[in-house]
């Protein structure tokens, strides 16, 4: 196993977040940013920079709240996977044994000459091995065009309602045959809602959060949290940020498996770092070796991983990670399938959230790490850029 050099691996850190937050950066700064560092032995970095909302100057701390968003995925694929483990869940089932209005949804084929929505049904049946591959057909209006024209039609709302509604949505293509990043992990979500009898969150916090020590991480944020919350910007066209005062609906109807999540930075590394250790927590196990092994490898086959179109700009732009290079999707992340560019083995796992958060898994070098911002739209230049640094950095630190 390689070492960090822990001295100058805090130094040219710091710096990393340091320049990144900078005023004198202008459009291309970030108002804050945690990042932290873990080995499965335990974390060796953890920082912050900048101020948590320029509406005022308190500043970024390692155990500021951030609203998570699809970094929830991962976690509620963990419970997807714990009951695969105590044989509760057949991933190739259909996953209308479980939730039976899935099999209501049919597969969109375009709009009629009145605007209206032309619809079929599928010949395939969706199974939970598809919704967390993201082959099952579902997407999301800031990165599909018929999603977001639904959306704007008034048809269907969108999904930071929390709303069963919001789910309810039509199937893009024909069950197993594309990957389409979308809503498709809240909809396994309810798959385990429905297997354990419980709220999703109460699932998360018995059986992944607990054993993990995770004490800062839900979907509704105490008072303890909400005094932490960072505040979501928005930026403009010209590069100028703008608090936003977006809250997470805190009383939801559905405890979204895909983005609803709170949590701080170094609850999320105990997360990561349970990958790393082949499914073990601080405080328990909350994977088998197996499970984890046989979850972090591509399940798409011959498919891979798109360019994901910013079809919202003001919560999107075009984005995909290492450009060129091959990807494909685990159970659940995507996996680089070549080394990258910040020395990120080939192999490793990450994804992101919505406001640009970011995160991966390195399980061959055994280092795992996480950069987060509360920016709007996604795939943020300064974020991305900073995040990219953050990462070679660490990689220039191994031996």
């Amino acid at each position: 196993m390689s070492t960090l050099k822990q001295s100058p691996l805090k130094s040219t850190l710091d710096d990393a977040l340091a320049d990144v937050t900078t005023a004198s950066n202008g459009p291309d700064r970030v108002p804050g940013v945690v990042a932290a560092v873990t080995r499965s032995a335990g974390p060796v970095y953890e920082g912050a920079a900048g101020v948590r909302s320029m509406n005022d100057a308190a500043p970024m701390t390692t155990d500021s709240v951030f609203a998570m968003f699809s970094t929830t995925k991962a976690i509620t694929g963990t419970t997807v996977l714990q009951c695969v483990e105590e044989g509760l869940l057949d991933l190739d089932a259909p996953a209308s044994d479980y939730i039976p209005e899935i099999a209501g949804l049919c597969v969109a084929e375009g709009f009629d000459d009145a605007g209206a929505l032309k619809l079929r049904a599928p010949n395939t049946q969706i199974t939970t091995r598809m919704l967390l591959l993201h082959t099952a057909g579902f997407g999301y209006s800031f990165f599909d065009e018929t999603y977001h024209r639904l959306l704007v039609d008034g048809v269907h709302p969108s999904v930071i309602t929390a709303t069963r509604a919001a789910l309810n949505t039509p199937l893009l293509f024909e069950p197993g045959t594309r990957w389409n990043y979308g809503s498709n992990i809240d909809w396994a979500g309810l798959v385990v809602e429905a297997i354990r009898g419980k709220r999703l969150g109460k699932v998360m916090a018995e059986r992944v959060f607990r054993p993990l020590g995770m004490s800062d991480t839900a979907f509704r944020l105490t008072p303890s949290m909400e005094g932490r919350r960072t505040e979501i910007h928005q930026r403009g066209a010209d590069g100028t940020l703008e608090p936003t005062g977006l809250v997470l609906p805190q009383q939801p109807e559905v405890d979204m498996g895909g983005h609803g999540l709170y949590s701080t930075i170094g609850d999320y590394s105990r997360f990561l770092r349970m990958w790393l250790n082949g499914g073990e927590g601080e405080h328990g196990r909350v994977l088998r070796p197996e499970t984890v092994a046989n979850a972090a490898v591509n399940g798409l086959g011959d498919l891979q991983v798109t360019m994901l179109p910013g079809v919202e700009p003001e919560l999107s732009n075009d984005a995909e990670f290492f450009p060129g290079q091959r990807k494909t999707w685990a159970y659940t992340f995507m996996v680089n399938e070549e080394q990258a560019p910040t020395g990120r083995s080939a192999g490793s796992l990450s994804w992101a959230g919505l406001a640009n958060l970011y995160y991966w898994i390195d399980r061959t070098a055994d280092v795992a790490g996480i950069w987060a911002t509360q920016i709007l739209p996604f795939a943020d230049r300064a974020s991305v850029d900073g995040f990219l640094e953050f990462e070679s950095r660490v990689y220039r630190s191994l031996d």
